[in-house]
């Protein structure tokens, strides 16, 4: 009896996707931790050698006095004894708080207003320009209407870390959902999902990669805006990292001033890591990254 075979173009192309099965079938190779460290931390520390080779250079160029513009030796060494003064964790704890709670805000402002304007057609025309306006304009300029309308109080700092962050949080959801694909929309009519449904499982999920940025951008924002915030609204025995920049600039410390500035600049950093872990994992977890 004979045997059925194949042409050869259709088993040539049943080899092709038996491979191409198999390749997806081999598990990706993984790294062990240390090397994966040690990939992502080199890059950071030649980069962090060149400036503190740079930055002694230009000391002992001598373009300014070492009053003016410290070393790192020397600014280093101040800030090592820096942070053995409970009053420095007393100003990084206050600075902290002020950031945590006018970045939580500034989320749950923005998430309300991104939602409503990116869904409803007349709070778009109506609104849309305004928030991007908003999110164009220096936080520095609202100082002086702030201080204005409460005071040298911490509710002046907390009002314009808001408005400085709100706005690129709304954008990020805003252009979110204006990339969510029309297929999902439909899936989501066709199990006959409501508003708030559709938002918290079609909508929300599918603009995650987005508001992830607009977070980033608007934490960003709320950072930059509290810097300003507290060294123009200085308020009496509530040390904070502003006031000892302020302090320091008044007595012409400029190790304390440089060391104050690479804490804030470090935390800048910690934060942005943080931000990136998450958006690696979101990747990771939408096959958007391969594993190394």
């Amino acid at each position: 009896m004979a045997v059925d075979r194949l042409p050869p173009a259709a088993d040539t192309h049943e080899r092709q996707l038996t491979g191409l099965d198999a390749l997806e079938l081999i598990p990706a190779k993984r790294t062990s931790f240390g090397l994966r460290v040690w990939r992502h931390a080199w890059p950071m520390l030649t980069a962090v050698v060149i400036v503190l080779a740079i930055w002694q250079a230009v000391v002992l160029a001598g373009f300014w006095p070492e009053y003016v513009f410290a070393g790192p030796i020397t600014t280093f060494g101040d800030l090592a004894n820096k942070v053995t003064d409970p009053e420095f964790y007393q100003a990084l704890a206050t600075t902290m708080r002020r950031a945590v709670v006018g970045f939580a805000l500034a989320v749950l402002i923005g998430l309300v207003i991104g939602a409503a304007v990116s869904r409803v057609r007349i709070l778009r025309a109506a609104f849309g320009s305004l928030i991007t306006g908003l999110q164009t304009m220096p936080s520095i300029a609202w100082f002086p209407f702030a201080i204005l309308l409460f005071g040298l109080t911490e509710s002046a700092i907390q009002f314009v870390v808001v408005l400085g962050a709100a706005p690129s949080i709304a954008n990020g959801l805003i252009a979110g959902v204006d990339y969510t694909p029309p297929l999902l929309l439909r899936a989501g009519k066709v199990l006959g999902f409501g508003r708030l449904q559709m938002y918290r499982h079609v909508i929300l999920p599918a603009s995650l990669p987005s508001f992830l940025a607009g977070l980033k951008q608007g934490w960003a924002f709320a950072w930059r805006s509290l810097m300003a915030g507290e060294l123009m609204v200085i308020i009496a025995y509530q040390a904070s990292l502003g006031e000892q920049l302020a302090i320091s600039r008044e007595l012409s410390d400029s190790p304390g001033l440089i060391g104050t500035m690479i804490v804030i600049l470090v935390i800048g950093i910690v934060i942005d890591m943080l931000f990136e872990a998450a958006n690696t994992a979101l990747r990771r977890r939408w096959g958007l990254r391969q594993e190394q």
